[in-house]
């Protein structure tokens, strides 16, 4: 535990559902929800409006049509959400060198590191300049919790949301945490909770008060005694600048279940191509394939397959991925699918490119008739002299299922005549196009056919066309602006 507060822990609000509103001026003041859209699809982030009926993040989507069933429903663009992540990310890091990022929304800075704060005036004045900065650069809003540990930053900016800062006062620590509930603490998931309920604790003071001995012999050693260290406000976990990423993956859940073979292959391809261009966006190669079938009655497999050495080759992961799946009974349909790689590394085996290469190579030269000059064309085939039996054609998508592919609810497009603008929604052949932007009013609504020529997808906008010049920050201090501030558990304007 510090002696004064001065690690920062900034978490935007329902980042994705606002910046949705700030992207779409006719949603804002309005219930958005954010996530998968079809009838197996999880709220990703609501906003606040949405929560108000009971939404809230990782509930199934088809419950959240039913309580907020007049709320816009959205498909995530993770290319808008990635740049404004880097923009908040970018202003961190001139806080400090020690910016512990947590998610693409969420991150951990040590201030006094970067010797821009080192009492608890100067970390309050920073994190109230912080959230101005960001509102300056992004138009979004974020929460910040200032303290002397890890713990209770992170836990102060969840008590300031939405749109607050909440500083916890050395010597007040004890105070704050004590009536609350025991899931506050790092480590306490629903499991743990529940096994601390039935033994009569259900507030952090209730852990303090059974003692270390008791906490240690309901959860072992290691999880009862730190649980006590934290129940009691210490926390000496350091900031860390570099969180390096164990795996990198992709998966998606199906509205109806897969049953044609080929087309469960064509997913996996399709996974693994995705999963590729994640490990080369964050410049990494991997070792190790993995490959994860979620079946019909809810059983979950997964196989996996180690390389020679680390790769970022989409040939090679697709392949080892189509390996994997020979090994996989998918008999009775298959509802969600997805592909992995673990064993990151920086760089790249050279020979499994050499591999995939000759692998193209070989099949390239069989397709042709020239792998083997001794066999005859009778011979080609099973080897008996019958031709090789087709292989089945995918199940199709249907129309309907292509437009809602091609025409994401809440995703960009650009008409040659109406300019830019994002579908509302898509079915029986037209897409509903509302055209705004950013900074304009809301737009008007017109209806297309999902292949007119003149329609096309485009790239997101600017959140701020001509954002606040924070170049020399945090060198000039911008003025402090009013709202929601609270130290030690007291609010002052």
């Amino acid at each position: 535990m510090r002696a004064a507060p001065t690690i920062l822990h900034l978490d935007m609000d329902a980042f994705y559902a606002s910046a949705e509103q700030a992207a779409k001026p006719s949603l804002r003041g309005k219930p958005v929800v954010v996530g998968g859209l079809g009838p197996r699809g999880v709220v990703a982030t609501a906003s606040y409006e949405a929560r108000r009926f009971g939404v809230h993040s990782a509930m199934p989507m088809a419950q959240a049509r039913r309580l907020a069933p007049n709320a816009a429903y959205l498909a995530p663009r993770f290319a808008l959400y990635r740049t404004v992540s880097d923009q908040v990310m970018e202003l961190l890091g001139r806080l400090s060198p020690l910016v512990e990022p947590l998610s693409l929304d969420e991150a951990f800075v040590d201030l006094e590191a970067g010797g821009t704060a080192d009492d608890t005036a100067s970390a309050l004045a920073i994190g109230e300049q912080l959230r101005e900065a960001i509102e300056a650069v992004t138009g979004l809003s974020g929460s910040v919790g200032l303290a002397g540990s890890k713990m209770l930053a992170k836990i102060a900016s969840e008590e300031a949301k939405p749109d607050g800062i909440l500083l916890i006062a050395p010597g007040t620590e004890r105070d704050l945490l004590a009536p609350m509930p025991v899931r506050t603490l790092p480590g306490v998931g629903p499991a743990t909770a529940d096994h601390l309920r039935r033994a009569g604790m259900t507030t952090v003071n209730d852990l303090v008060e059974a003692g270390e001995a008791e906490l240690v012999r309901l959860l072992g050693k290691a999880h009862g005694g730190s649980l006590h260290r934290m129940a009691s406000g210490h926390d000496d976990r350091p900031v860390v600048a570099e969180r390096d990423a164990k795996s990198v993956s992709v998966e998606d859940t199906f509205d109806t279940d897969l049953h044609d073979r080929v087309r469960v292959r064509s997913e996996v391809e399709r996974l693994a191509d995705r999963c590729v261009q994640r490990l080369r966006a964050a410049e990494r190669s991997g070792r190790t394939v993995v490959l994860k079938v979620r079946r019909y009655d809810f059983s979950t497999l997964t196989r996996s397959e180690t390389l020679r050495g680390p790769t970022d080759d989409p040939t090679v992961v697709r392949e080892a991925a189509a390996r994997l799946l020979e090994s996989v009974d998918t008999t009775g349909g298959v509802r969600l699918l997805g592909v992995g790689v673990t064993g990151l590394a920086d760089y790249t085996q050279e020979d499994l490119f050499a591999q995939a290469a000759d692998e193209r190579t070989a099949a390239g030269l069989a397709a042709a008739g020239l792998a083997d000059s001794a066999g005859s064309e009778a011979d080609a085939g099973t080897g008996d002299g019958r031709p090789e039996p087709e292989e089945p054609e995918p199940e199709q998508e249907s129309a309907e299922q292509l437009a809602a592919r091609r025409w994401p609810a809440g995703h960009d497009v650009r008409h040659d005549i109406h300019g830019h603008g994002w579908v509302q929604g898509s079915g029986v052949g037209r897409v509903t196009v509302r055209f705004e932007e950013p900074e304009s009013a809301p737009g008007r609504v017109r209806t297309f056919r999902i292949d007119d020529p003149e329609l096309r997808p485009a790239d997101p906008l600017p959140l701020v066309r001509d954002p606040a010049d924070y170049s020399s920050w945090p060198a000039s201090l911008p003025k402090s602006r009013s709202g929601p501030v609270s130290s030690g558990g007291e609010s002052r304007p």
